[in-house]
């Protein structure tokens, strides 16, 4: 008999890692045409690092909760209604107080840089963001769509960014985030190339094309689920005075801010890979 359990445990494993790589493959986001994109969601990756781990012999339990810890707090998304909130095209004139709000909030944030104009213009809130405990990564360096640009350009403007980032504040990042949520495959072989994994979004409030702080909030409100990576702009006027809105919402609901990279522990990005 116990022979027979571990046999029946190792194909429950094997069959929860084929469920959660084909939960991971049927999630895809059409780009144009018959191109589909594939993208990973914050749960697949997770479950595929929990499977591989009991697989392996190391099992779910202290070293699982040591590896979802591995710097990123305590927050275990497996059993916490976890939801990201991400800003994009920044640091502006407006992300000091932004950084106020998430400090008073005690909400963690995952910021994707512009470089030109905004990098290179703010310096002291790209090392404000990184100290007070936020992610910090590329939305490329002139919000050139990737897409349209050829390799030497991409890789452009993929290591600029992740330069001036690391100069600042020590660390290199390990996440972007296309332009318009544009990539293919040659994206994606540049951005395995250069350490990076792609993160798209799950929750926009479209406040590029809105300066009405209510409507902002009811978008992201209406749109929000568990696992959710949401889509703001710090750059526009009607942004930053929805966000205490949201967040306290959503809290009022269960949910508990966490970064990209703490939403997919015990897994991690996986460079040249899609997220959303």
């Amino acid at each position: 008999m116990p022979s027979l359990t571990r046999k029946m445990t190792k194909t429950g494993i094997r069959l929860r890692v084929l469920a959660t790589f084909a939960a991971a493959a049927s999630l895809t986001l059409a780009l144009s045409g018959c191109t589909k994109l594939e993208t990973h969601s914050p749960s697949s990756v997770r479950n595929a690092a929990d499977a591989s781990a009991t697989e392996a012999g190391t099992g779910a339990g202290a070293k699982g909760a040591q590896a979802r810890a591995g710097g990123l707090g305590t927050v275990d998304c497996a059993h916490t209604k976890c939801i990201a909130l991400t800003f994009d095209a920044g640091p502006s004139e407006n992300s000091a107080r932004l950084l106020d709000i998430l400090k008073e909030k005690q909400v963690p944030a995952t910021f994707f840089l512009l470089g030109k104009r905004h990098i290179d213009t703010y310096p002291e809130l790209v090392r404000r963001m990184s100290d007070e405990g936020h992610e910090v990564a590329s939305h490329t360096w002139t919000h050139k769509i990737l897409t349209d640009a050829d390799p030497d350009e991409i890789r452009d403007e993929l290591e600029r960014p992740n330069k001036e980032i690391e100069r600042l504040t020590g660390k290199r990042p390990t996440l972007m985030r296309p332009p318009q949520g544009r990539t293919d495959d040659t994206v994606h072989d540049i951005c395995r190339e250069l350490g990076l994994a792609e993160v798209l979004w799950s929750v926009t409030a479209k406040d590029y094309k809105t300066n009405d702080s209510d409507l902002i909030t009811e978008r992201v409100l209406d749109q929000s689920s568990r696992d959710g990576i949401i889509l703001l702009h710090d750059i526009y006027d009607g942004t930053v005075p929805a966000v205490p809105g949201i967040i306290d919402a959503l809290k009022k609901r269960g949910y508990v801010f966490v970064t990209v990279p703490q939403l997919m522990a015990p897994g991690k990005a996986e460079p040249g890979k899609v997220y959303r």
